[in-house]
């Protein structure tokens, strides 16, 4: 080997790291001597975040703590890291906000329901993975949703986060003025997820728009809820434009995480299985057991993909 190479490599290697670790858009934190987390009830001055989080590479997020403990068992036995029956602890038992979990280089970690609780939940772990050193990151949001146009059960895997007006864009007043930032979520990662789909070939999955509302009820056009102005057709036009628009399940978390991933240079997705075909209904009324094995096919489809990425598959 020519003199120099293997410093040349060295070199280009720690480029390359740094170029793939996580970006923060906030100049303020570089001058603060402590950063407390403290909706995880973590801070960089009691915790050692580069031993405890510093191999992550893979974060999933999703709504309920009971989901998320849920995941990271599935994924830690897939994996082969922990024996059946283990009881993972919660990293965040200081704090009933959200909820842990960590298993290899895998962190689970549950974000509430809409975009407020999901916003609060991103900004303290980006800053966690940054402040651990992690590099090339990869964090998937799985969930539930309802579907359009798909028959319950089906699982989509997001294109393009979009607005209620079916725009890829995310809108937030800071300092009252309006900040709109873009949703576009990584095409490749989408591409690697859906071929996954089809290798384990347990249940439909289409790649599809993702409408993000700010509420359950009349954002997402129910007839159902306390209050509602709209007749019956009113909302199937809406609903049938938004599928036109490419629009294929609405939940409430995909514009800010699709934007504050997109700001950090975070490879990002979205996975989400549909409850029920809205096009058809409004109320959930499947059985327990059946919502259960539902809830599990982002989890299945995700486990597959954290394996096949770890040469385990």
């Amino acid at each position: 080997m020519a003199p120099g190479l293997p410093d040349k490599k060295k070199a280009e290697d720690e480029q390359s790291s740094k170029k793939n670790l996580i970006h923060l858009c906030n100049p303020h934190l570089e001058q603060m001597k402590e950063d407390v987390l403290y909706h995880f009830a973590l801070g960089t001055g009691t915790q050692d975040f580069p031993t405890l989080f510093g191999d992550v590479k893979f974060v999933c997020v999703g709504g309920s703590p009971s989901r998320m403990k849920a995941f990271i068992t599935y994924v830690a036995e897939e994996l082969g890291l922990r024996t059946p029956g283990y009881d993972h602890p919660n990293i965040c038992a200081g704090t009933d906000r959200y909820a842990m979990y960590k298993a290899g280089p895998v962190l689970s970690v549950s974000h509430g329901m809409g975009i407020p609780s999901i916003a609060i939940m991103l900004h303290e772990l980006i800053k966690l993975l940054h402040h651990a050193k992690c590099s090339s990151v990869t964090v998937i949001r799985i969930g539930t949703s309802g579907g359009i146009g798909l028959d319950p059960g089906s699982v989509v895997i997001t294109r393009q986060a979009v607005d209620a007006t079916f725009k890829p864009q995310f809108e937030q007043l800071i300092l009252g003025k309006n900040v709109i930032r873009s949703t576009d979520l990584d095409e490749q990662l989408a591409n690697e997820l859906m071929q996954c789909s089809n290798e384990i070939a347990q249940f439909n999955t289409v790649i599809g728009n993702t409408m993000c509302t700010l509420d359950f009820y009349e954002g997402q056009a129910r007839l159902d809820g306390a209050i509602c102005s709209y007749t019956e057709g009113e909302k199937l036009q809406y609903l049938k434009e938004a599928y036109d628009a490419g629009v294929r399940n609405i939940e409430m978390e995909s514009s800010v995480f699709a934007a504050m991933c997109k700001l950090s240079g975070i490879k990002a997705a979205v996975v989400c299985v549909t409850l029920l075909n809205r096009l058809e209904g409004d109320q959930i009324n499947t059985p327990h057991d059946v919502l259960v094995e539902y809830q599990q096919r982002p989890q299945k489809l995700v486990g597959h993909f954290i394996k096949k990425y770890l040469g385990k598959v």
